[in-house]
């Protein structure tokens, strides 16, 4: 798990009371202290976030009242670039959580995952990474597989296919250059130029393209 670091302020958007007192006694309870801002619809969350302080977190609920899908995702991650910015949704589809990823937000977490699970996608995200769930990570590892992967991206290097394989899993920086026994700074080189090739602005953006081309192969 990352190291994360704490929130010092967090919304909680959804449109489900309950819910959203639900995920605030879990933040509340990981990161005691957190100030805790909560919004029901998309114009609600809009004001929280234009209010005075950043907000280091946002959760937020696919199918609330006035956000429009990933428009809207990719729309708060530009005008808020210094949010993290996670999704709680109850769908589990592969095309929304796709959707979202491809829209820049920095993680995916559907609402059946336990509590404890909830809090670890959190601070995978709050110490660098992107939270992708298992379902859409999980896949063969055969060399045939590997193969297409090799073949469905020729403009890559071996090396970035490397990079991109670990981003998928959500690590950090720090961890894909454990991992690949390289040095951050090169790591960061690495995600700079693959970024340019397949024309992306963020992780989660890669991510998602690195997942639909991988599910056409």
């Amino acid at each position: 798990m990352n190291g994360s670091a704490k929130p010092g302020r967090v919304l909680v958007a959804d449109d489900h009371e309950l819910f959203r007192d639900a995920i605030k006694r879990l933040v509340s309870d990981a990161w005691p202290g957190v100030a805790l801002d909560e919004a029901g619809d998309l114009d609600g969350a809009l004001e929280q976030l234009a209010s005075e302080g950043a907000i280091d977190l946002v959760l937020i609920d696919l199918r609330m009242p006035g956000l429009n899908g990933p428009e809207s995702l990719a729309a708060l991650r530009e005008g808020y670039p210094d949010s993290k910015i996670i999704v709680v949704s109850a769908s589990e589809s592969k095309d929304d959580i796709l959707a979202a990823l491809g829209a820049g937000v920095h993680g995916y977490v559907p609402k059946t995952l336990p509590s404890k699970s909830i809090r670890a996608a959190i601070e995978n995200v709050l110490g660098g990474g992107v939270y992708v769930p298992a379902q859409v990570t999980e896949r063969s590892s055969s060399e045939a597989m590997r193969r297409s992967l090799e073949s469905s991206m020729p403009h890559l290097t071996a090396r970035q296919n490397e990079v991109l394989e670990a981003l998928e899993t959500g690590a950090s920086n720090k961890e894909i250059a454990r991992k690949l026994n390289l040095t951050e700074g090169t790591v960061k080189i690495h995600l700079a130029a693959i970024y340019r090739q397949i024309a992306v602005k963020s992780r989660g953006e890669a991510i998602a393209w690195s997942l639909a081309r991988k599910a056409k192969s």
